[in-house]
């Protein structure tokens, strides 16, 4: 069971939760940081946190345009920003009254999410000599990966731990190989910038990928579920 799901088509990221933070300072989820590729010609979600009722004012270098967004109660912001065709690298400046955080190397271009069971999780670390022939020549700075680390929860998460990295014959090796080999023909046809997240965890069975809300209204799924 693997999935290759353009986040255009997606209504929000993943991670999405209330956040009850009590006077925290301005922070960024990990998948909001330096390095990331934004999806070309479409509105994106930008969020985090902040003091609750705070202003948070944000500028883009490919707009140069100032938006500003208030931290509701549970200290949470969140703003839709217009993106240009693909490009790069830019910037996004996000500050408040007392913090400034600077984002940069920041693409646009092609970005979608890589998950599934064991067919998308394996990679290099898996002995595919394949991708072991790929490292003397894979390095791309146009190709960014973001791995996604296995955690659980009962509850849906906001956050996670992880990190944007440039495609070379490191972070290749830690990849979904099926995710860099899709994306490195997204590059070589399209000639734009690829974001790849891989959200991938071989042997897991299908309830831990679908919504509580949509097991627990679906008498046959609950019942199975209960069992």
């Amino acid at each position: 069971m693997s999935k290759l799901i353009h986040l255009k088509s997606l209504v929000t990221i993943v991670f999405l939760i209330h956040s009850y933070v009590i006077n925290c300072q301005l922070r960024l989820p990990a998948l909001m940081s330096s390095g990331m590729v934004l999806q070309q010609n479409d509105t994106v979600n930008l969020w985090g946190w902040a003091n609750p009722s705070e202003w948070v004012y944000i500028k883009t270098s490919w707009s140069n345009q100032k938006d500003s967004v208030k931290t509701d109660n549970g200290a949470k912001w969140q703003i839709k920003v217009k993106t240009l065709v693909a490009g790069g690298p830019y910037t996004i400046h996000i500050s408040t009254s007392t913090v400034n955080i600077n984002l940069s190397d920041i693409m646009i271009g092609e970005v979608w999410l890589c998950s599934g069971q064991s067919n998308m999780e394996w990679s290099y670390q898996n002995g595919l000599q394949s991708v072991k022939e790929e490292l003397p020549s894979c390095y791309n700075n146009l190709i960014r990966f973001f791995n996604v680390p296995k955690m659980t929860s009962d509850h849906i998460q906001d956050d996670t731990h992880g990190k944007w990295e440039v495609c070379d014959s490191n972070s290749i090796k830690w990849f979904s190989a099926v995710g860099y080999y899709f994306g490195k023909k997204l590059h070589q046809d399209l000639n734009v910038p690829i974001g790849l997240i891989n959200a991938s965890w071989g042997g897991t069975p299908a309830e831990p990928w679908v919504p509580a809300t949509a097991i627990e209204n679906d008498p046959l799924l609950f019942l199975h579920h209960k069992n």
